[in-house]
């Protein structure tokens, strides 16, 4: 199972010292990959109608792939992941670019992570359709391959219309690999027939079964081997102690776990360091590094 870790993004400082040295501590400690989160935009809690929304415009967000090239010049080796990136609220052709050119800057090291998000006041700001989008996705996927994969497209559908034109560079890994947020049933028939894996974030195991077996339910129905579809479950550690982190990691890859990924956020460190430090402690305690 491959371990990685959350970016703290939402305690961390517009710092770009600070942003380079968690990432190289990160790969020195043996982790695997690094996941990001993607919000353009934090709404006015102020606003008229008020926001209950888990995040507002005093969080820090850095914009993922922006964030991953940068790292990708002051690290070797370490796979980014945008988990996840609200695909619909972009524009599919630029999304391709950016992730053919991130991709190509870090020696292939891109795992796109996607979803339909939640924040609707983005979707306005950003002029796309907040009612429509997961069935928008889907298509929005097809075409991602078929740009990662073609020198030219031509390419009519229900959203999408390319006349006969290409990215150049291609991506080093052809496709990207394109893995899926969310738990409503929708979202997880849709990732089970055309995703590669899926990235969950729940409280508690026991919550996640009942959505692994419809998920496994699904790749059945869609004549897909479980064995191939990548599972990414997340220890926050605000919420799994460290006397509890090994019987966690072994009963996530009984379920069938390909991945983890490790968050800090949320346990009150106020400095880069503290992340890293509880990062390290993580990496000493399961025989990381």
């Amino acid at each position: 199972m491959k371990i990685g870790v959350i970016f703290p993004q939402t305690e961390f400082t517009p710092d770009p010292i600070a942003v380079r040295d968690y990432a190289q501590a990160v790969e020195g400690l043996g982790f695997t990959h690094m996941h990001a989160y993607d919000h353009i935009l934090g709404a006015n809690p102020e606003r008229p109608g008020g926001w209950t929304g888990p995040y507002t415009h005093n969080h820090l967000f850095f914009e993922p792939f922006i964030l991953f090239s940068y790292l990708a010049g002051v690290t070797r080796k370490i796979e980014f992941v945008t988990g996840i990136l609200i695909l619909p609220q972009r524009q599919t052709a630029l999304v391709a670019k950016q992730a053919a050119t991130l991709d190509v800057l870090s020696n292939g090291q891109l795992r796109l992570g996607v979803g339909n998000g939640w924040n609707e006041v983005e979707y306005i700001a950003l002029g796309e359709n907040f009612h429509n989008r997961g069935k928008r996705m889907a298509e929005q996927v097809a075409l991602l391959r078929m740009l990662w994969t073609q020198p030219l497209v031509k390419f009519e559908g229900r959203w999408h219309n390319i006349p006969d034109a290409g990215i150049n560079p291609l991506p080093v890994r052809r496709p990207i690999p394109i893995w899926f947020g969310g738990t409503e049933d929708r979202v997880l028939q849709r990732m089970a027939r055309i995703g590669d894996g899926w990235i969950l974030n729940m409280r508690t195991i026991e919550q996640a079964h009942p959505k692994l077996d419809l998920l496994n339910h699904y790749l059945e129905e869609a004549g897909r081997d479980k064995a191939s579809f990548g599972i990414e479950p997340r220890l926050n550690m605000n919420l799994i102690k460290p006397d509890e982190w090994h019987s966690f990691m072994h009963t996530w890859e009984g379920l069938g776990a390909t991945h983890l990924t490790v968050n800090t956020m949320g346990c009150g460190y106020e400095t880069t360091s503290a992340h890293i430090q509880a990062l390290k402690q993580f990496a000493g305690i399961i025989g990381l590094s």
